[in-house]
């Protein structure tokens, strides 16, 4: 079996992150709890995925801190999970994988998903990123340096 490559000690912030959230099954989880899923049974209907892959996406995801156990909000011996501080701090993350793809993978006239703001019942507007004055950016307006 191939040892998979590790990047959990690299210099590179999207290194580390793809590290830690990178596989398809841990943000599709976090996809899930953000849409309300939090028994293992609402993940594995959801996902179609097998239960011991299920099992192992998740004890990774507690262990790495986006996600944690509380005890069954309908008082059964069940627990549930809930994103932590970190697992919702990556809400843009997955909006922008939403955007990316409702952009590049859909056809014009094909059915989707939409992500809707709930106060207006509205898509939301596309994410953008801004310097620190306010100024819209993009790839060309930007460069990476060292720190530390």
């Amino acid at each position: 079996m191939v040892e998979r490559t590790r990047f959990d000690d690299s210099d590179c912030p999207v290194a580390r992150s793809v590290d830690t959230i990178g596989d398809w099954w841990s943000l599709l989880i976090v996809r899930d709890a953000f849409d309300g899923s939090r028994r293992f049974g609402e993940f594995q209907r959801s996902l179609g995925v097998a239960k011991n892959i299920l099992a192992t996406r998740l004890r990774y995801l507690i262990a790495v801190g986006v996600l944690d156990t509380v005890p069954a909000s309908d008082g059964s011996a069940y627990h549930e999970y809930v994103l932590t501080t970190k697992g919702k701090g990556l809400f843009p993350v997955i909006v922008a994988l939403r955007q990316w793809g409702e952009q590049n993978l859909f056809a014009p006239d094909e059915l989707h998903s939409e992500m809707i703001d709930r106060r207006q019942g509205r898509p939301l507007r596309a994410l953008e990123v801004h310097s620190a004055d306010g100024r819209r950016l993009d790839a060309d307006d930007t460069t990476v340096n060292k720190v530390g």
